[in-house]
């Protein structure tokens, strides 16, 4: 499914959290608990979760309550259920700055102007960003650090990213 250009991926439910209707939360947010300020969260499918009310941390995530959910086996049928909410209720960003959503899709080509590929996600593993490529003709993807060293030129509006990739890596 391709993603509405209006909407930005800002968490996803991982389950039930007890028995009392709590689900588990991973944000995307630069601060975790903003996530609840992007409400009404709609999922792929469309339906609106006008509600989202944080109660607890735990490791690698959130705890919270929303609206419709009352019992685990309500929580545990939207494990992996992706949350979105509306670009518009998003923070402008610095110039050099980006939201993950605006980098997918985008060309990447070296300072030759060679394609190199196609971001297909934005991954962070701990170490910091990384820009996940499909290669034209290729069946794996490559892994581009998204630092200013490697990719020292991203142009939104004109779909490129110019990249300096590390030897050896394409």
């Amino acid at each position: 499914m391709i993603q509405d250009p209006d909407t930005v991926l800002v968490g996803r439910l991982g389950g039930a959290f007890g028995v009392q209707g709590e689900v588990r939360l991973k944000s995307f947010c630069a601060d975790p608990a903003q996530i609840a300020d992007y409400t009404p969260l709609t999922d792929a499918a469309g339906r609106s979760f006008a509600t989202l009310v944080l109660t607890g941390r735990m490791p690698n995530g959130l705890t919270a309550r929303i609206d419709g959910v009352a019992t685990k086996e309500q929580a545990d049928a939207l494990k992996g259920t992706d949350l979105f909410t509306e670009r518009a209720r998003l923070p402008a960003l610095p110039d050099d700055e980006y939201y993950h959503a605006d980098l997918i899709g985008l060309t990447v080509v070296d300072t030759g102007g060679t394609v190199l590929g196609i971001v297909t996600d934005v991954a962070n593993h701990g170490a910091g960003d990384l820009l996940e490529l499909r290669a034209p003709g290729a069946k794996d993807t490559v892994l581009l650090p998204f630092t200013l060293a490697s990719v020292p030129t991203v142009d939104i509006a004109a779909g490129r990213i110019v990249a300096d990739p590390p030897d050896g890596l394409f």
